[in-house]
């Protein structure tokens, strides 16, 4: 292998050499028409991102922790940055039913690997309607020379089993960990803990289609803003990565004073916000319904 080629860090099944099949130019597999219901409303999000706003609540996220908060339907609420770069892992569900809940891959089929203003975040089967939309992104579409893209539903939360397969190491500083705890005030368990919105975090897929991370570019001002479709509750992670620029495996109780990630660890924010004029602001705006289906999934009651 010359010094031009790049050599892998881990192994990948996938080939590095692009090749040719004479196969036409692919097109987004979820490619509805102009006003299909799974395209936000432009006009009436964008008069949702511009109305006149009452900041009710700030809630503070400490470094290597979690919270969880309730989110009334037809509020908006920013995750914020405060002290600089870190990342953000997201959960989300009905805060009337926790079986509806975030569902990062139907949100990653129809509208795309990173998140930015005007998608939504979709909610799982058999709901399938958004928990929220996103009107304002600091960050908006943000993206690298490599790649790079923040907001991504491609990865899932750090966890203690996967670090414990990898390090051989017992270590509770992770997202998982701090979601489960976060939750369990409102009567959830580790079971509803599900695949995340990795808020402000880069990352992407290499040439070899394995997924990479960077460091986390977000200042003091950065926020990622929401319409909450739903009553909902809102989980957030800040992340015992920090801001990624120093993340590894096998941090324990008896060495993490000694890593440097400890360093790159910063608060997380979540302000939550009531339309002033919420009559004239959601004019046009109705509660995302379930979808209609009756088919039985083909079952057939006594003949």
């Amino acid at each position: 292998m010359t010094n031009n080629e790049t050599t892998p860090l881990a192994t990948s099944s996938q080939r590095l050499e692009k090749t040719k099949y004479n196969c036409p130019k692919p097109v987004p597999a979820y490619y509805p028409h102009p006003g299909s219901p799974i395209y936000a409303n432009k006009e009436l999000y964008t008069r949702i991102a511009k109305s006149p706003k009452k900041l009710v609540k700030t809630h503070n996220c400490a470094p290597r922790s979690g919270i969880a908060v309730t989110i009334p339907a037809k509020s908006v609420f920013r995750i914020t940055t405060p002290k600089g770069p870190q990342v953000c892992d997201l959960n989300i569900w009905n805060l009337h039913n926790p079986r509806e809940r975030f569902w990062a891959a139907r949100t990653r089929q129809l509208h795309s690997a990173h998140v930015s203003t005007f998608d939504r975040l979709w909610s799982t089967l058999p709901y399938l309607r958004p928990l929220v939309t996103i009107t304002a992104d600091s960050m908006e579409a943000r993206h690298d020379e490599w790649g790079g893209r923040v907001h991504d539903t491609l990865g899932t939360r750090c966890d203690p089993y996967v670090d414990k397969l990898i390090s051989g190491m017992d270590n509770d500083l992770h997202c998982h960990s701090n979601l489960t705890r976060a939750i369990m005030p409102y009567g959830l368990t580790e079971f509803d803990v599900h695949d995340v919105l990795n808020v402000f975090q880069v990352t992407g897929l290499n040439e070899r289609d394995q997924y990479f991370m960077e460091a986390c570019p977000a200042t003091s001002l950065d926020y990622f803003e929401c319409f909450a479709e739903q009553d909902l509750l809102v989980a957030i992670s800040a992340c015992p990565g920090g801001d990624l620029s120093q993340w590894g495996w096998g941090e324990s109780e008896e060495n993490k004073e000694e890593s440097k990630m400890v360093d790159c660890c910063r608060p997380l924010g979540i302000e939550v916000y009531q339309l002033q004029d919420e009559k004239d602001t959601l004019k046009g705006w109705n509660p995302p319904q379930f979808i209609n289906y009756k088919g039985n999934h083909g079952l057939r009651g006594p003949q």
